[in-house]
């Protein structure tokens, strides 16, 4: 397994994955309608421009076949305004590739950039009902807030966790 930064060549491979994912993780958390509206076309656009955008940062995992398995990707989101803080936006590993220490890898490479640029604290959101919460935490992220959140006309818990230091996590 390979991890390395994303190209924009990655786009599609980035985009399979992500709503390949969203249909899997999300199947009894979202709407059937609205996972099955997801689009690999519109999301390989979303992540040419994710790929270079400055600042944002993404990551994939590329099996022996060189096929993408897994991403993660994380900046500074807008709303966040700490100082020193960055943010974990997503990470989305093929269902049949998880458990093989993928996501582990993702992140650290992740928060080797955030430690070049400064940041002490990360955050991450996820929806409450998904199982990777679970990940974050043996990660050693800590539970920070909840708020509510509306996504495909379904009224949801978004958890908010952050890690305190990177150091823990880049020796994890």
């Amino acid at each position: 397994m390979i991890i390395r930064e994303a190209k924009v060549e990655d786009a599609e491979g980035i985009s399979r994955v992500h709503v390949d994912c969203w249909r899997t993780t999300y199947k009894n958390i979202l709407p059937k309608t609205y996972l099955d509206s997801l689009s690999y076309g519109q999301r390989t656009e979303i992540w040419k421009k994710n790929i270079t955008n400055a600042g944002n940062y993404v990551f994939v995992a590329e099996n022996s076949k060189g096929e993408i398995v897994g991403f993660a990707d994380g900046g500074k989101r807008e709303t966040n305004t700490l100082k020193d803080t960055g943010d974990l936006t997503s990470i989305y590993i093929l269902e049949q590739w998880q458990g093989q220490g993928i996501g582990t890898g993702l992140i650290k490479q992740l928060f080797l950039q955030f430690k070049k640029l400064g940041y002490e604290t990360i955050f991450v959101e996820v929806l409450e009902d998904n199982k990777s919460r679970f990940f974050y935490e043996e990660m050693g992220a800590k539970f920070y807030k909840s708020e509510k959140m509306n996504i495909g006309g379904k009224e949801l818990n978004l958890l908010v966790y952050r890690w305190n230091g990177l150091n823990s996590i880049l020796s994890h």
